[in-house]
């Protein structure tokens, strides 16, 4: 049955392509969306660049016919502006009748409802509590979910394996199983257990194109820039960041599960040493991506400060561990005035080639599906690049744990041969922080 939409602003805000998500459906605009986009278009952030696409899509539909008594989209279905009337604001109870915009597009909504009793009509919007508003009043709402992953049936990225002893002695014994492994990704990690004997077992990653699944690569007697890994999910993480045929990795964990310092101490390792790479990149966030850094006193480094020094910190301590035994310690600054390591914000990234670089995006859950487009395919030749974040520690008011960027490249990309992943939950920061981030 067909039903008819109408969608709040940050619907369109989050994802101006919206407008040919819903099939054969009515979409319904209402004035005061277009109104309140108009505030938008002005800033030099992506939800300005969203608001202008949106404008830009809606112009042309404006150019085949008159969108205020309807237009046919490709799809089916059918785009229309609704225009507000106060007296529909009646229809609302008086807590409701304040002249805001949510009372507004809900207004509308609620007069839809009402007159086109024969047609479901459904408020979409990613505002919890315009949603709650809409229940209350017997409307149907839902959340904006075109690019929502269920965070947990998130692909993990590793899978156990019970097997006789005798294949887990093949797999020492010859460095390679040719089992069956139907159901497994490219670059998916495997623990073979032994069936009634766990601390019989082994781990290794199944590659796609021999159809193997092969033991993880050595970690060297001084490790990876000092660093060794502390639990299984570490070990797996270190390998797909030193495996340079895996041309992406994300990692996803709770805060402490050691993100960050692997994916440097890897990106460190495979630049300053083995030379696979030109520079490490390391980047996060200004939140919100795009915003004028203007609003910090001091110059470029001043400002970027305090919010790349949990990059710093990562960086100093891996350098203190490895230049401790070997040579006399180099600070971050002599990397970077070296040409072997670059901090800088995401303001920036758009535009840009980036090739033949070790690059990390740090605190990627605060990305939209956009955004994380925008900056993967920044990505030149010879270019690795590395994603971290905690979807449960998000700061960006558009997106969720379900609807950020993060999850959704995590969703999109398993099963490619040159992606890896792996889902991080086993903190390692200290006993507090791991009690902190399960209990608090």
């Amino acid at each position: 049955m067909k039903k008819i939409y109408v969608l709040d602003t940050n619907v369109l805000l989050y994802d101006p392509q919206a407008l040919t998500r819903f099939e054969d459906n009515t979409i319904i605009i209402p004035i005061t969306v277009i109104e309140e986009i108009d505030r938008f278009k002005k800033d030099m952030n992506e939800t300005g660049r969203n608001a202008r696409q949106f404008s830009r899509l809606m112009d042309a539909f404006r150019k085949e016919g008159s969108l205020s008594k309807g237009l046919q989209l490709e799809s089916g279905g059918s785009i229309r502006i609704e225009i507000y009337e106060e007296k529909v604001m009646k229809r609302l109870p008086p807590e409701l009748r304040q002249d805001r915009g949510d009372n507004r597009i809900l207004a509308v909504a609620v007069d839809l409802m009402e007159s086109q009793s024969e047609v479901p009509v459904v408020l979409v919007t990613k505002d919890t509590n315009l949603r709650i508003k809409a229940d209350a009043l017997g409307l149907a709402a839902e959340d904006y979910e075109s690019d929502k992953v269920a965070i947990e049936d998130m692909y993990s990225g590793f899978a156990t394996l019970e097997v006789g002893a005798e294949v887990i002695d093949r797999f020492y014994g010859q460095g390679y199983l040719q089992e069956p492994v139907d159901g497994l990704y490219a670059n998916q990690f495997v623990s073979l257990t032994q069936a009634g004997n766990p601390s019989h077992g082994a781990i290794a990653r199944f590659d796609k194109k021999s159809g193997r699944l092969v033991p993880l690569r050595p970690i060297d007697k001084e490790g990876v820039w000092s660093l060794f890994p502390r639990n299984r999910e570490q070990s797996y993480a270190l390998d797909a960041l030193l495996d340079d045929d895996i041309k992406i990795v994300t990692l996803v964990g709770k805060a402490g599960t050691g993100k960050t310092l692997l994916a440097i101490a890897a990106g460190l390792h495979k630049t300053a040493e083995e030379s696979v790479y030109n520079r490490l990149l390391v980047s996060r966030p200004v939140f919100p991506m795009g915003r004028d850094l203007g609003f910090l006193p001091g110059d470029l480094e001043e400002k970027l400060s305090p919010w790349m020094q949990p990059i710093f910190d990562n960086v100093e301590l891996l350098l203190s561990g490895h230049e401790g035994e070997r040579r006399h310690s180099k600070g971050y600054k002599e990397l970077m005035a070296m040409g072997i390591l670059e901090i800088e914000p995401l303001t920036y990234i758009r535009g840009r080639s980036i090739p033949n670089q070790y690059m990390i995006v740090d605190e990627a859950q605060n990305l939209t599906p956009h955004e994380i487009k925008t900056i993967v395919t920044r990505v030149g030749e010879g270019t690795k690049i590395v994603l971290t974040g905690d979807p449960y520690q998000i700061d960006n008011p558009y997106v969720d744990a379900e609807s950020n960027g993060l999850t959704y490249l995590v969703e999109r990309l398993k099963g490619e041969t040159i992606s890896g992943h792996i889902t991080m939950t086993k903190g390692e920061r200290s006993e507090l922080a791991e009690l902190a981030a399960n209990l608090l």
